[in-house]
């Protein structure tokens, strides 16, 4: 909802250096000024001097949209971001162009209509930096290993250690003879390897002094496949818990739905819908192939799916399931507690004070 009466919307369409700028009557939809502006917040500050304010912005989430938001929740009173697949009058627009994206803007905030996304407080935005960084550096690690699995192929070579990235195995990976390029290549991927693995540890404690700070970790550390950094990837990515009405909300932020069909009174169910947190999904999805061999609850639903649909299946629905318990602990406050009933039929075994969904 607004939370300023606005004199003058100002509508803006983002790219990569430059942004179109057309600020509006919020009474009469007139409009006052239009600009093609460079993404800095001199110019900015120049565009809205001399408009009635207060003035509200509405520009459309994209990749660069921090800078600008930070630019202009000083400059103007109020600042929308419009949600890009919410955003019906853009997205079915037969003419995708500049200038009617921002005037679309400019009229939907007049109106109060946008369907707008979550703007995260700057202390989470960090986090969410910090936390996506490590996940890229563990990534990088994994592609440098796979990389020097596939020269060792390439050269018909058995490893002669179980594991590869060991004490033991590296021993051997510098002593072993190959030949050139293939020894030098392996020398270099082995030297960025260390370096990577080391940041990796930097970073691995930076966010574990974090975790200790912030008292929700302990809420859903018992989960099993979920650590400290699993925890405080959760938690930045779902940000306040009091923004999701309930668990279908935050199952739908994560993307792990199911997508629908309906014609008439037929109502289909496909795959999950994948849009939201790509993170938040990706790291429950991680935690939910511990279950497969566990004892308890999760673990019989997770083989349950298992037996019937697959592992992937099983996966995304564990996901789901550990998704909305989470939910429940940070809405109660409560740890999770996991029973090792076998049939599942509702979640106060996770939030004592739940009962049902």
């Amino acid at each position: 909802m607004p939370i300023i009466e606005a004199k003058t919307v100002v509508g803006m369409d983002i790219g990569k250096k430059y942004s179109w700028c057309e600020a509006v009557n919020a009474e009469t939809g007139e409009v006052i000024k239009e600009e093609k502006l460079h993404n800095t917040k001199d110019e900015f500050a120049c565009f809205v001097e001399g408009l009635p304010r207060p003035i509200r912005l509405v520009m459309e989430a994209t990749g660069n949209w921090q800078h600008l938001y930070e630019c202009w929740d000083e400059l103007a009173e109020e600042v929308q971001m419009a949600h890009p697949l919410k955003t019906k009058a853009i997205a079915s627009a037969r003419i995708k162009t500049d200038r009617i994206d921002k005037s679309t803007l400019a009229h939907l905030g007049m109106a109060n209509l946008v369907p707008q996304a979550y703007i995260p407080p700057r202390p989470v935005r960090d986090l969410r930096e910090i936390l996506r960084h490590r996940a890229f550096m563990v990534s990088m690690q994994g592609r440098i290993k796979n990389r020097i699995h596939a020269y060792l192929s390439k050269l018909g070579m058995e490893e002669q250690v179980t594991d590869l990235f060991g004490k033991a195995g590296l021993a051997w990976l510098k002593e072993v003879e190959l030949r050139e390029p293939f020894r030098e290549l392996v020398n270099q991927d082995l030297k960025i390897l260390g370096v990577v693995q080391e940041e990796i540890k930097k970073a691995t404690r930076s966010i574990e002094e974090l975790a200790r700070d912030d008292p929700r970790v302990e809420l859903i550390l018992p989960i099993r496949g979920i650590g400290k950094y699993s925890a405080m990837l959760i938690l930045a990515e779902i940000g306040e818990i009091s923004r999701f009405p309930d668990a279908k909300k935050l199952v739908s932020f994560a993307g792990l739905c199911p997508s629908t069909y309906q014609s008439g009174n037929v109502l289909r169910y496909g795959r999950i819908t994948k849009q939201g947190s790509k993170w938040l999904r990706w790291i429950l999805v991680e935690a939910a192939q511990r279950y497969a061999k566990v004892p308890g609850r999760l673990g019989d639903f997770y083989r349950r799916i298992e037996r019937r649909k697959g592992s992937k299946t099983a996966r995304t629905a564990l996901a789901r399931e550990l998704l909305t318990a989470i939910y429940h602990c940070l809405k109660k406050e409560v740890a999770f507690q996991e029973n090792p009933r076998r049939v599942i039929k509702d979640l106060s075994r996770y939030a004592p004070d739940y009962t049902g969904r």
